[in-house]
């Protein structure tokens, strides 16, 4: 019975610590490779409040995410802001990366990427500089499954690069 009074504050203390008036800047994306749909699929989860402050400041300022009936335009400065901070190269490769739309989650924003046609992956390399122009202490926590191994790494402003090898 302790151990699960234990287990619960903790779980308790990290849900009241990222609610929206957190302090860390944080965010995560997933990366998995699909090698039957020869797709790379990407989801980043990133805090509402942090980019709709960032929106707001580099595109307009009265946006408001997570409204019922929010304007297109949301959803193409989305998409234009990841594709100028995410950056991936396969097999040496820059690669498009396709923004399929998002969905918000309590107080974060889901962002649903792709990349379509990638046949084998040998080496990837992202950057992702998501946040960093707006918030110093920024962490971007990357996660991938590629070739079944799983890796993790986490980019900082000073550190936003990230080479993979899988062969």
């Amino acid at each position: 019975m302790k151990f699960f009074k234990i287990t619960f504050l903790v779980f308790a203390l990290s849900f009241f610590a990222f609610t929206t008036m957190h302090k860390y800047y944080i965010s995560v994306t997933q990366i998995e490779y699909v090698q039957e749909k020869q797709s790379v699929q990407i989801i980043s989860r990133i805090f509402i409040d942090d980019l709709e402050e960032l929106l707001r400041v580099e595109y307009d300022k009265t946006i408001t995410l997570a409204e019922k009936n929010e304007p297109k335009s949301i959803n193409d400065y989305i998409e234009t802001y990841l594709k100028e901070k995410i950056k991936i190269k396969i097999n040496d490769k820059e690669v498009n990366i396709s923004f399929i739309g998002k969905e918000y989650d309590t107080d974060i924003v889901k962002c649903y990427m792709e990349i379509q046609g990638v046949k084998n992956i040998q080496s990837f390399e992202i950057s992702n500089q998501v946040l960093f122009d707006f918030f110093n202490n920024q962490q971007n926590i990357i996660k991938t499954k590629i070739n079944s191994k799983e890796k993790s790494v986490i980019q900082t402003i000073d550190k936003n690069d990230t080479v993979l090898k899988f062969n």
